[in-house]
């Protein structure tokens, strides 16, 4: 099944973008396709108006919701299998690995951009809507937000990465950061490869990865480890955590 996304945006020149090279790139037209809509094209007044002040007063302008809907209904109404509908926006649920991975392995995904001061809220009341944010600050609209979901979900799609396994064991798939990686050469300005990367003793190679990375979690992101219970997974392979005694 293709993963079929739709983006309803002000702005589909910025599309694909980022997502037209690399591994979605090469992806696009096999195992995935991006559609975009121009919000506008669904205003009736002949100034194609999208917007509006803020109710209660305030800088900026508002996008309404009965363009909004037209929006999001003339896409939904063509879908043969229902695809999500998400709205990029910083007032959103934190976007994580765990969604990411549904999402991709579903049939798609609908994503509205927003704009200006964002959405009137009452579209998400009116509509099952599902609002992301990617992090915890502000862009221009959501455009960029929505490639980086986009791109998060078909790298992960079959047959985008060169391995089946590239994916299996990276940042937060169980709550923790990616263990620190090395290449060669074995020694760089008097800073040698750890030891035991070299020792060909796969066991200890991935207890020694697994420590690291609950290591670098605590240190880097402690909200990590206060969500995932202490970050104390199993090592992979059941390999053994010196951790754990």
């Amino acid at each position: 099944m293709t993963f079929a996304a739709t983006v309803l945006t002000l702005y589909p020149e910025m599309f694909p973008g980022p997502l037209g090279t690399s591994l979605a790139g090469r992806a696009l037209g096999a195992a995935w396709t991006l559609d975009t809509r121009n919000i506008r094209d669904f205003a009736t007044d002949k100034h194609r108006s999208v917007d509006d002040t803020p109710a209660g007063g305030g800088a900026g302008m508002v996008l309404k919701p009965d363009i909004l809907a037209a929006a999001l209904d003339s896409v939904a109404a063509t879908d043969e299998i229902a695809r999500p509908m998400l709205a990029m926006t910083p007032r959103g649920v934190p976007l994580t690995q765990a969604r990411v991975r549904a999402l991709a392995a579903g049939p798609g995904a609908i994503i509205l951009c927003g704009r200006f001061e964002g959405f009137d809220e009452r579209i998400f009341e009116a509509r099952d809507l599902e609002p992301v944010s990617i992090g915890d600050y502000v862009l221009s609209g959501g455009e960029l937000g929505a490639m980086v979901l986009l791109d998060a979900c078909v790298r992960l799609l079959p047959g985008v990465m060169g391995a089946a396994s590239s994916g299996e064991e990276e940042s937060f798939d169980a709550g923790l950061l990616e263990y620190p990686h090395y290449t060669r050469p074995v020694t760089w300005e008097g800073r040698t490869i750890p030891e035991v990367l070299r020792s060909g003793d796969h066991a200890r190679i991935a207890a020694w990865r697994h420590d690291q990375a609950i290591r670098d979690t605590r240190l880097r992101r402690p909200d990590l480890t206060l969500r995932h219970g202490g970050a104390k997974q199993a090592p992979p392979s059941g390999a053994h955590d010196d951790d754990e005694g």
